[in-house]
């Protein structure tokens, strides 16, 4: 349990009640404890969130492991805004500058349908759960085919799949909005006969893509499997030649297909951006957009894009400097 001394103490436990109850992650709590453990030992009669020690905290995280900055800096600006009473609220423009991002990588329909067959056949060393032979080949097309975050197909309940309409409510969501997707024909067999395995196979859960105890694959196993697999549909390439790629790559690779054959079929980019927002849960219209940015070379001297207009939409964020 986490351990509070300063006078800001009983606010900030009220605060992490308050997510807890809201059904929010428990994320801040290692913030906000360092936070408090600050203001001890250099502002002991704090007991409001004034810019002098929210600036004089953050200043002195960002000597430390800059890769964490920006959730500290969330931490304390969310916790200010919930205190309210004139409490200091860290400008959104301050960030960590990140040196190094991961490219997002377009895999090609060749390279797609080696991956799947990869997981189909995935060769699964002893210690790990058996049962991940039948939930990794489902969840990776699920995930791509719905162009979900690995997360919220990883963590997806049974009960918010509709076996008769396909529908899926997605909960476990980046912005904790909830959205509904809708699965086709061919993805929606694949989970019922999925279902029939889970539920003779493994334990009754209430997750649907679950190891053999019922509980929801975890994020490291689904990542060290997804790697697997494309060693696997690589056999004749040195692993240290491969491109580096990460489940949610299928994300991109979703949205990436869905613009192409908008673009073939000569339809109104701009105005079925709109769509493709709603349909993958984005809060920015700047995230779409991002999208046409990365699309296959074949497509970049589309005459069905305006790059000048694409290119003065962004995320607007300064950098963190302190």
């Amino acid at each position: 349990m986490r351990n509070f001394t300063s006078k800001l103490a009983p606010a900030i436990k009220e605060y992490l009640d308050f997510r807890v109850a809201m059904g929010r992650s428990t994320c801040h709590d290692c913030h906000l404890e360092l936070f408090d453990r600050f203001l001890c030992n250099n502002y002991p009669e704090a007991d409001a969130l004034s810019q002098e020690t929210v600036l004089a905290w953050i200043s002195e995280e960002s000597l430390k492991e800059r890769n964490a900055l920006n959730y500290k800096a969330s931490a304390i600006r969310l916790f200010a805004k919930y205190m309210g009473n004139g409490s200091y609220i860290l400008p959104s423009r301050y960030t960590a500058k990140k040196y190094s991002q991961f490219s997002p990588y377009i895999f090609t329909d060749v390279e797609l349908k080696a991956l799947f067959h990869a997981a189909d056949n995935i060769s699964l060393t002893s210690r790990h759960d058996p049962f991940l032979k039948y939930t990794i080949p489902v969840l990776l097309r699920f995930l791509y085919t719905c162009g979900l975050r690995p997360n919220e197909g990883r963590a997806i309940k049974r009960e918010n799949i509709c076996f008769k309409t396909g529908e899926a409510l997605i909960t476990k969501t980046k912005a904790h909005k909830e959205r509904i997707v809708v699965m086709s024909d061919d993805m929606l067999d694949m989970c019922k006969k999925y279902d029939i395995q889970r539920v003779v196979g493994a334990k009754q859960s209430e997750y649907f893509f679950i190891r053999s105890d019922g509980l929801p694959i975890h994020k490291a196993q689904l990542r060290y499997l997804f790697s697997r697999c494309w060693f696997q549909a690589n056999p004749d390439v040195p692993t240290n030649m491969l491109p580096q790629v990460r489940p949610y790559d299928l994300r991109h690779r979703y949205a990436s297909a869905i613009l192409q054959k908008w673009l073939d079929e000569g339809r109104n980019i701009y105005a079925m951006m709109t769509y493709l927002r709603a349909y993958m849960g984005h809060e920015d219209f700047s995230e779409t957009a991002y999208y046409i940015h990365i699309l296959p070379e074949n497509l970049l001297h589309s005459p069905g894009v305006d790059w000048n207009s694409l290119d003065k939409i962004g995320p607007g964020v300064e950098v963190w400097r302190g």
